[in-house]
């Protein structure tokens, strides 16, 4: 594919500064290694924006939707105009990523790749890429400019962000259908069992999630030449809000804002984008370990530590969301605690 954006390295950590931040956290008032996560929070920032004193304070919280053909397949609780519905929500302040984005003074785009019906929202970025994705089960989801389109708008948010100085990133998305998508292409790109993937998304039951893995499985015989291959594996059977999560994932690395990772579908955007360009790793950090029961096994492979296990799987970025007070918390600890130096405190003997 020409101009392929994505596979630019990401930008290098400063590890200058991060042995020196190190060596802050091992002379702050406290034992070392006493706020275990929260310590390695705010070295890895301090590493990746290149300051000792890390911020995490000006937030951008993108939201991808986009409808899904494979709901034409029985595969989820809602039906498809949920979707549009919950666009509006999110702009008229209904919606919980609503709440925390307000609770975090976090300034929140909402991009519609692609639904069903045309909408026409106030405040909401209408891209159509799309009348959403084709059924997956019947072909490939989504036509290569397509995708490609999708990836740039995940970009685009990421260039929106970088130009108001956001020093954080949270990607959220929506798409009825999408738990499907997420968990087909998991299951390509690791080339696994699909019953190790697939859960009850919105709320299917046992017979529900049953059906919805034997349509997958079914996909993953129907699309197996793409197994493996990050790319194909996200056109033919992802969704457009999980290609456009990939590609703020890579944007944000490339142009050096850390991103807090939101649950299952999030962290399926995070491992293509790690496939395709491995330098992308250690910008994302991961909000939350969720309940759908493929994140845990995506988790494991990405190597994450989530800040958080709440049960959570609403999605919407919600749980990313819910960490950023953590990863704020973070930072002014590490910023904020004198020294044993500056404190007269005796340090520990040596």
């Amino acid at each position: 594919m020409s101009n392929s954006w994505w596979l630019n390295p990401a930008q290098a950590a400063n590890a200058a500064v991060r042995e020196e931040a190190l060596a802050r956290q091992q002379q702050l008032t406290k034992p070392a290694g006493s706020l275990g996560q929260l310590e390695r929070v705010a070295v890895q920032l301090a590493g990746l924006q290149g300051r000792v004193k890390p911020h995490a304070d000006a937030l951008w919280i993108a939201i991808f939707a986009g409808d899904h053909g494979v709901v034409a397949e029985g595969v989820s609780a809602y039906p498809q105009e949920v979707t549009g519905q919950m666009l509006h929500n999110f702009v008229t302040g209904g919606a919980a990523i609503s709440v925390l984005a307000q609770q975090l003074a976090a300034q929140l785009d909402v991009v519609d790749l692609g639904t069903v019906a045309p909408l026409d929202l106030p405040g909401v970025r209408h891209l159509r890429i799309g009348t959403g994705t084709a059924n997956f089960a019947k072909g490939p989801a989504m036509t290569q400019e397509q995708g490609l389109l999708a990836l740039q708008a995940g970009r685009d948010s990421v260039l929106r962000a970088k130009a108001v100085g956001s020093e954080l990133f949270v990607g959220g998305e929506m798409g009825i259908g999408n738990t499907a998508s997420a968990s087909a292409v998991a299951c390509s790109l690791l080339e696994c069992a699909a019953q190790l993937m697939v859960g009850p998304g919105t709320g299917l039951n046992a017979a529900g999630i049953a059906h919805k893995t034997q349509v997958i499985e079914a996909a993953l015989v129907l699309h197996a030449e793409h197994a493996g291959d990050p790319v194909q594996s996200l056109f033919s059977l992802g969704g457009f809000e999980i290609a456009a999560l990939v590609g703020a994932y890579l944007a944000c690395a490339q142009e050096g804002i850390a991103v807090l990772v939101d649950g299952f579908i999030c962290s399926v955007a995070a491992l293509v984008a790690v496939r395709l360009n491995p330098s992308c790793r250690e910008w994302l950090l991961f909000g939350h370990r969720g309940a759908e029961p493929g994140h845990r096994h995506l988790l494991e492979t990405l190597q994450a530590e989530p800040l958080l296990d709440l049960g959570l799987r609403l999605g919407e970025g919600s749980g990313a969301a819910l960490a950023v007070p953590l990863v704020r918390l973070a930072c002014q600890l590490h910023n904020g605690m004198a020294t044993f130096a500056e404190a007269a405190v005796a340090d520990r003997p040596a």
